[in-house]
């Protein structure tokens, strides 16, 4: 159990005692930022409220693209199972959202049912209609990997001149309403067909604000050359550079997320790493999935913040009988001006205010004498969670980190990268010679044994001094060449006898061929008349 004194009287009388990071925060924002919320109609114009279920899910994946870039394959590949309501076609197939969800059984629930379940969290969802419900649908089956996480597979993006042809319902506000939520978005271009259209352009943008949650594939790699591969990644970053107004590059993996043998092998190598980079990323969620709603709800509680100011000043600036409706109109058009008074005065960052466009419009349905005045108490009960609150449950977050296992995403496919020889990098680098029945340092070591005996050895051995010389003139940095020492002087007695020395140089020729330095020395690597001391 973990508790906490506050500074104020009132938690001296009554501390506030949570279980868990997630009680915390549910705590938090029914008590403190969801009354603010309320009193300045939050909910109508940003986000609707938050409920249990938003705080006791699993981490989840969006996945966002074109039609045909490969989202349904790319679920497929991780679970390496068909899920209920998979539909794969080089057409647009997938014409809804699914959720693909751990169950015991596997079925579908459709969306009406959906939203009315309190233990999933898209009872919000609702807001959007019938139209919307129809297309939404939860899948459910028995599968390792989604007992970590969910993954949301989405309508391919059309171009073209069916991109005019109306959905029925919002489709870029439904991914918003999904990228507060989630913990990660992946957005999938086909490397083969690359192309950005106007919707897709739109609901990159309709992103904004949770760019540290995006990553990009770049998928269908292996169906073109080196040369055009480049070219086509240049074209991507170029292209998501103008749509994406940030300074950070966003992270691109390029792969082939399929399990059918590569059209173009060439570069099969880089793929693999890719692969595992990406994989790493999708493992690490469900460890960072309670920091990550913490994050999400801090981000929460500043706009709330600044709405607050926005409608008390708009009420603040209304005439109480005559002359409203001009009043409304011009307030509205003066916008900016509002928002730049209101930065001012509170010192608030000009990336915390809402979009202003999207404001005006909202504002034009908006009846401005219902708007509350401001009040100061509910704003200082907000800020007090984001000085005191927030901190003491960020220990809360370390605690469970150290206490808990590590917590990774298994099954599936991130199984298969792991384990035996096809892991990544098994047999490769310091990996080299794993299986062989001889050291592998011993092919290279008559060579390096010709160096050992030019640098004075003493009773076989030589100094650290002389093994210096020898070993910067790999032209590596001291920090790399101190860790290959420490690697290679298998005894610590501050000297290499010529099976150390072999060693040290097998390790730099690793180094130097682009691969990475074991933190611990493999047992294949120890030299043979160490083993037995060793063991």
């Amino acid at each position: 159990m973990f508790s906490w004194l506050g500074h104020d009287d009132r938690r001296r009388r009554d501390p506030e005692v949570f279980q868990t990071v997630s009680e915390g925060l549910k705590k938090l924002y029914k008590s403190k930022l969801l009354p603010l919320e309320e009193h300045y109609r939050f909910h109508e114009f940003h986000s609707p409220a938050l409920e249990d279920a938003d705080f006791d899910n699993k981490p989840m994946v969006l996945l966002v693209g074109q039609y045909s870039t490969g989202k349904t394959t790319f679920i497929r590949y991780l679970l390496e199972q068909d899920f209920p309501g998979m539909r794969i076609g080089p057409e647009p197939t997938t014409d809804s959202f699914i959720a693909v969800m751990q169950g015991d059984v596997e079925g579908i629930i459709p969306g009406n049912a959906l939203v009315v379940d309190p233990k999933k969290p898209f009872r919000k969802l609702n807001a959007f209609g019938n139209a919307f419900l129809n297309r939404f649908v939860c899948a459910q089956l028995p599968n390792a990997v989604l007992e970590s996480i969910s993954v949301i597979d989405t309508p391919g993006i059309l171009s073209g001149e069916k991109q005019r042809i109306s959905r029925g319902y919002d489709f870029a506000a439904v991914l918003e309403w999904f990228a507060e939520r989630v913990d990660r978005i992946i957005l999938l271009f086909d490397a083969h067909k690359l192309d950005i259209s106007d919707e897709f352009s739109e609901v990159i943008k309709a992103l904004k604000n949770h760019e540290d949650k995006i990553r990009v594939v770049l998928n269908k790699a292996d169906q073109i050359e080196t040369q055009q591969l480049m070219r086509v990644y240049g074209a991507l970053m170029w292209s998501l550079g103008k749509i994406v107004n940030t300074p950070e590059v966003i992270r691109v993996y390029i792969g082939s997320f399929w399990s059918h043998p590569l059209l173009i092998p060439d570069n099969r190598k880089l793929f693999e790493a890719e692969e595992q980079d990406l994989f790493r990323d999708i493992q690490s969620l469900p460890r960072n999935a309670a920091l990550r709603k913490l994050n999400d709800l801090i981000k929460r509680a500043r706009l709330a913040k600044v709405h607050a100011y926005i409608i008390s000043s708009l009420k603040k600036e209304m005439p109480s009988v005559f002359g409203k409706d001009n009043k409304k109109k011009e307030l509205v058009n003066n916008l900016a001006e509002i928002y730049g008074r209101i930065e001012r005065e509170h010192q608030i960052s000009p990336g915390d205010f809402p979009n202003l466009k999207r404001m005006q419009d909202q504002l034009q349905t908006q009846d401005f004498s219902k708007f509350q005045p401001l009040k100061s108490k509910l704003l200082e009960v907000v800020d007090d969670m984001l000085a005191h609150d927030i901190a003491q449950l960020m220990v809360l977050v370390r605690q469970e980190e150290t206490q808990r296992p590590v917590q990774m995403v298994k099954g599936g496919a991130f199984e298969g990268t792991l384990q035996g020889p096809f892991g990544h990098g098994y047999g490769e680098g310091a990996g080299e010679g794993i299986d062989d029945a001889e050291w592998v340092v011993a092919r290279d070591k008559p060579m390096y044994d010709e160096i050992f005996y030019t640098l004075s050895p003493v009773d076989g051995k030589i100094t650290g001094a002389n093994a210096k010389k020898e070993m910067v003139r790999s032209k590596l940095p001291n920090s790399v060449l101190g860790k290959i020492w420490k690697l290679a002087d298998i005894d610590k007695d501050g000297m290499l006898d010529d099976e150390e020395f072999a060693l040290a140089n097998h390790l730099i020729k690793v180094k130097l061929e682009g691969h990475e330095l074991p933190s611990e020395l493999p047992a294949h690597l120890l030299p043979p008349s160490k083993r037995k001391a060793a063991e």
